[in-house]
């Protein structure tokens, strides 16, 4: 594991994983700013209001680096789970994803609500953004968005070292969000996702592409795994 942050090369390691995955666009570092002082100098806020994973997509795609304050995000859902926000009412009694037909009853619904990975509501005042190999701020979460033979590779260097098995936790909502953003900086663990509805259709996530977050402590680790299993007699090469 990485135990000194100003020793990982973040360019190299964008670098690498760009290259031994095939991805299309930039591994993105993200990190929960506690307050206004914890924000770089230099960087400035997002000047639309959008969605977390529209967000990501302007660092994946765009290469912009920014930050965004509550009131900068668009989805109530995501700025909850981020920790943005309070949970609104809608999205606490189940009747939100219910009226999207997501849903059979409102209690579907809410029971998947209570199990969202969530930070403490308004722990947070903003989330930053930027891609990994440009990245002034050093990040609490890694995002990958890419297919699944680029997923394949990565769980496998995950388990290369220690090995075990992988519990990947969705619910098909919130996939950029909750899964990979909240539930992988509370857990410590790589999560994969489907990537979700909205998410799909405001980030410009592919039809073949999926989403997966592992905590930055880990980079150096993955990263030097990912080499090898890439790399071994037995991979299937991308």
């Amino acid at each position: 594991m990485t135990s000194t942050t100003e020793t990982v090369d973040y360019a190299a390691s964008a670098a690498a994983l760009t290259s031994l995955l095939g991805l299309s666009g930039s591994p993105v570092a993200i990190r929960f700013a506690a307050t206004k002082e914890t924000i770089p100098e230099g960087i400035e806020e997002v000047p639309e209001t959008i969605r977390h994973c529209g967000m990501v997509s302007l660092a994946r795609k765009e290469g912009k680096i920014f930050y965004a304050t509550a009131d900068k995000h668009l989805c109530n859902g995501g700025a909850w789970s981020l920790g943005l926000r309070p949970i609104t009412q809608s999205l606490k009694d189940g009747e939100f994803y219910y009226k999207l037909g997501k849903f059979e009853s409102d209690a579907s619904c809410k029971r998947t609500i209570d199990q969202i990975p969530h930070l403490e509501p308004c722990t947070t005042y903003a989330t930053m953004y930027a891609p990994l190999g440009k990245t002034p701020f050093i990040p609490h979460v890694i995002m990958i968005i890419a297919n699944p033979f680029a997923m394949l590779k990565l769980a496998q260097a995950s388990l290369y070292h220690l090995g075990g098995r992988l519990h990947p936790s969705f619910a098909g909502i919130q996939s950029v969000c909750a899964d990979v953003t909240a539930l992988t900086y509370l857990s410590g663990e790589m999560n994969i996702s489907l990537g979700c509805d909205g998410s799909r259709k405001f980030s410009g996530i592919a039809p073949d592409e999926m989403v997966m977050g592992f905590p930055a402590e880990r980079l150096d680790e993955i990263v030097d795994a990912l080499r090898i299993v890439c790399a071994a007699p037995g991979s299937q090469k991308k």
